[in-house]
C-alpha cells in the first residue's frame, strides 16, 4: 500500500522557485508560485509571451537555454513542466541529490512533492491530493466544493484573524476559547459578514464574549449507527467535530471514532455482553465531570442510544446534576443489519409488525412475553443474544413458533466484515457454534430472514440456507407463558 502524502502549506514569500520549462504548463505554474510571493526563476530556451512579458516586467527571471544543474543552487524546490521526459527526469535526480523538493509535472514517480488542487476563500485553503494517481478525481471533488463553500468564508477568516489576540487574552484557557469561536464561526457573526455588515459582526463578537465568560459545558448524546461511517448522520458528524471529550463504547467502529476532532480526548467505557469494565454509574460521573469542567461532551453509543443503549439513564443522571443536553439519534442495529443483510423487517407477505428484544443476560430472557414472541406473520430482531441463542431457540419452539422458521445472524453488520449466517430456528444454536459467530451480532428471525439469501447486497455472502418464506409452517403445541412481561419495544406496520 502506498505510503501516505504529509500535506503542508508552504510560505514561499521570498524564496527562490526554479521553474524549468517555458510553455503553456509552466505560465499556469508561473502564475501560481507569483501569487504566494516565491522568487521565480524560469529556465527554458524560450518562454510563452505572458512569461516572456512577466520577465520584462521584472516579475520573473529567465535562465535562457537547456536544463543544467547549477540552476538548482539557491532553490527551495524546483518544477519541471518541459515535454521533454528526458529533461524532466534529470531535473528530478539532480534536485533529489540536493535535497531540493522537485514535482515533474504528470509523472507522479519522479515527485518527491504533490501540487494540490485548491479551492481558495482568502487566507482560508483546502488542498486536495491523489497522491498524483487521479489528478481529474482530485478536480472534480474541487468542484464539489466550490460550489459548497461560501465565498463569505474568506471574510469570515480574515475577521477571525483580527481577532485571535482580544480572544487569547479573554479566554486563556484553549476549551472555553475553542467554545466562543465556533460559536462565533456558526452564529451571528458569521451571518452579518456574509452580509458584508461588519457592524453587526462585531456586536455578535461583543455578544459572545460575554456569552463565553459565563458558559457551561454541556452533553451531546450521539448515536453512532452499526459501525459504517457512512450511516452516521450529519447532526452527529457536527457534534463530533465540536467535541472535547468523546465517551464512547468498545463496539463503536473505528472509522466512526476516526471523525472526532483530532484534539479530542477519548475515553473508553467498554460495555459489551458479559463484560463490563465501566459500571454505568461511572460513565455518569464521567459526563457530569466534564461537562462541569466546561467542556462539551460528545458520548457516542454504538446504534441508537435510546434502543437498549441505556441513554434515558444517562439523560436522568444528567437531569439530575443539571447539566444540558442534546440527543443526537443514530441508526439502530436492527434497521441497519436487515438493510446490509437484504432483509426487509417488514413485508407485506410475511410479516406485519416487528419486535426489537434484548436477551444478553437470564434475567432479561426469563422476564420476556414468549407466547407473544412466538406468534407468526413478525419479524423478532434480537440484540446481544448470542450467548442464549439455545434458550431462544427453546422458549420460542415451546411457546408454538414452527422450527422451520428461517433465522438471520448478521455479525459486525454494515461493516467491510459483515457476514450473514442463515439457517432455521430448529439448528439456530448449532450453526451459530459452527460458523464461531462472535458479538457484535444481531438475531434476524422470522419469515423475511429466508429473503437474506436472494436480496442482500452488501457483499457478504449468507452461509447455509433458509425455508423460502412461503414455506409451510407446522403448528407446534403452545405451552403457558411466564407472567411478566418482555423489556421489547413492538413497532406495528
Amino acid at each position: 500500500m502506498p505510503v501516505p502524502l504529509f500535506p503542508a502549506f508552504l510560505d514561499l514569500a521570498g524564496r527562490r522557485v526554479l521553474l524549468v520549462g517555458g510553455g503553456a504548463v509552466a505560465r499556469r505554474k508561473a502564475e501560481a508560485l507569483l501569487e504566494s510571493g516565491a522568487d521565480v526563476v524560469v529556465g527554458a530556451p524560450t518562454l510563452v509571451p505572458e512569461l516572456a512579458r512577466a520577465v520584462a516586467e521584472g516579475r520573473l527571471a529567465h535562465r535562457a537555454g537547456v536544463f543544467v544543474p547549477e540552476w538548482l543552487e539557491g532553490a527551495w524546490l524546483v518544477i519541471a513542466a518541459t515535454d521533454d521526459a528526458e529533461v524532466n527526469a534529470a531535473v528530478a535526480r539532480e534536485a533529489e541529490a540536493r535535497r531540493v523538493w522537485a514535482n515533474v509535472v504528470d509523472d507522479a514517480p519522479r515527485c518527491s512533492f504533490q501540487v494540490p488542487a485548491r479551492v481558495e476563500r482568502g487566507p482560508l485553503q483546502v488542498a486536495i491530493s491523489s497522491r498524483g494517481e487521479a489528478p481529474m478525481l482530485a478536480r472534480w471533488v474541487r468542484e464539489r466544493l466550490e460550489t459548497e463553500l461560501d465565498p463569505s468564508l474568506g471574510a469570515l477568516a480574515e475577521w477571525l484573524g483580527g481577532k485571535r489576540y482580544a480572544l487569547r487574552v479573554r479566554f486563556p484557557d484553549t476549551v472555553r476559547r475553542r467554545q466562543v469561536i465556533e460559536a462565533l464561526i456558526r452564529g451571528p457573526a458569521a451571518d452579518a459578514l456574509r452580509h458584508g455588515d461588519t457592524a453587526a459582526a462585531e456586536r455578535a463578537f461583543t455578544a459572545a464574549l460575554d456569552e463565553g465568560a459565563t458558559s457551561r459545558g454541556r452533553v451531546i448524546l450521539v448515536g453512532a449507527g452499526p459501525g459504517d461511517p457512512g450511516l452516521l448522520t450529519l447532526r452527529g458528524l457536527r457534534a463530533l467535530n465540536q467535541a472535547d471529550v468523546v465517551l464512547h463504547d468498545r463496539l463503536v467502529s473505528a472509522e466512526v471514532l476516526a471523525l472526532a476532532r483530532r484534539d479530542a480526548e477519548r475515553i473508553e467505557v467498554a460495555k459489551e455482553a458479559g463484560t463490563h469494565h465501566t459500571t454505568q454509574e461511572r460513565i455518569h460521573e464521567l459526563l457530569v465531570e466534564h461537562a462541569r469542567a466546561g467542556k462539551t461532551v460528545v458520548r457516542l453509543k454504538g446504534g441508537d442510544p435510546f434502543v437498549f443503549g441505556r441513554g434515558g439513564e444517562e439523560l436522568e443522571a444528567l437531569r439530575a446534576e443539571g447539566i444540558p443536553f442534546e440527543v443526537v439519534p443514530g441508526i439502530t442495529a436492527a434497521v441497519a443489519c436487515g438493510a446490509y443483510a437484504g432483509i426487509p423487517l417488514t413485508h407485506r407477505d410475511h410479516a406485519q409488525s416487528v419486535r426489537l428484544v434484548t436477551a444478553h443476560c437470564r434475567n432479561s430472557i426469563d422476564t420476556l412475553d414468549w407466547r407473544a414472541l412466538a406468534q407468526e406473520r413478525q419479524t423478532l430482531a434480537v440484540y446481544m443474544g448470542v450467548q442464549g441463542l439455545d434458550t431462544i431457540r427453546d422458549r420460542l419452539v415451546a411457546h408454538g413458533r414452527a422450527p422451520t422458521t428461517p433465522f438471520a445472524l448478521i455479525e459486525n453488520g454494515s461493516r467491510a466484515s459483515q457476514r450473514v449466517v442463515v439457517g432455521t430456528l430448529a439448528d439456530l444454536p448449532e450453526r451459530a457454534v459452527a460458523e464461531n459467530v462472535r458479538s457484535p451480532a444481531l438475531l434476524i428471525l422470522g419469515e423475511v430472514a429466508a429473503l437474506a439469501t436472494s436480496l442482500h447486497w452488501f457483499g457478504a455472502t449468507p452461509r447455509g440456507s433458509a425455508p423460502a418464506p412461503n414455506e409451510p409452517i407446522s403448528p407446534n403445541e403452545t405451552l403457558p407463558s411466564p407472567a411478566p412481561k418482555a423489556p421489547a419495544l413492538t413497532l406495528a406496520a
